[in-house]
């Protein structure tokens, strides 16, 4: 079985700087993110994450994860078990093209046979949640 994923990437007019701050500011996230709110946690590897995902046309779901990966400026990557032969990892990624130009991408990968089933069955919710991530953080970094 490989692994499913949905990514959304956008451009942005901002320092990978300013978009890290935004990014690293747990707490700051339900400002730019309508889909991960009630973030608290540390960024560390092996930090844990709580939130609360809310999904449209999902019940949201309180997520307890783990960070994989992390680099300043760079990307976040936080993985969740989600039960039985299901598993998510999620990221943000910010590549610096030139000062004040960032490509950023967020996204979601989904392996086991149930994380590709809720993959198959909420593509389209999924897809517009992680719009709406890269967005909210788009204009987030280009309106501060």
């Amino acid at each position: 079985m490989d692994d499913t994923r949905i990514e959304k990437r956008v451009g942005v007019q901002a320092t990978s700087d300013r978009i890290w701050d935004l990014v690293a500011d747990l707490a700051g996230w339900s400002a730019w993110n309508p889909m991960d709110t009630e973030v608290e946690g540390v960024i560390a590897y092996g930090g844990r994450l709580t939130m609360t995902e809310a999904w449209p046309e999902m019940a949201p779901h309180q997520a307890l994860a783990q960070i994989v990966e992390w680099q300043p400026r760079g990307r976040l990557v936080w993985a969740e078990r989600r039960g039985f032969l299901f598993q998510s990892l999620r990221y943000i990624q910010i590549e610096e093209l030139a000062p004040g130009n960032c490509i950023v991408a967020a996204g979601v990968r989904f392996s086991g046979l149930r994380g590709e089933l809720f993959h198959d069955k909420h593509r389209p919710a999924i897809r517009k949640a992680h719009e709406a991530i890269a967005e909210g953080l788009k204009t987030a970094a280009e309106t501060a």
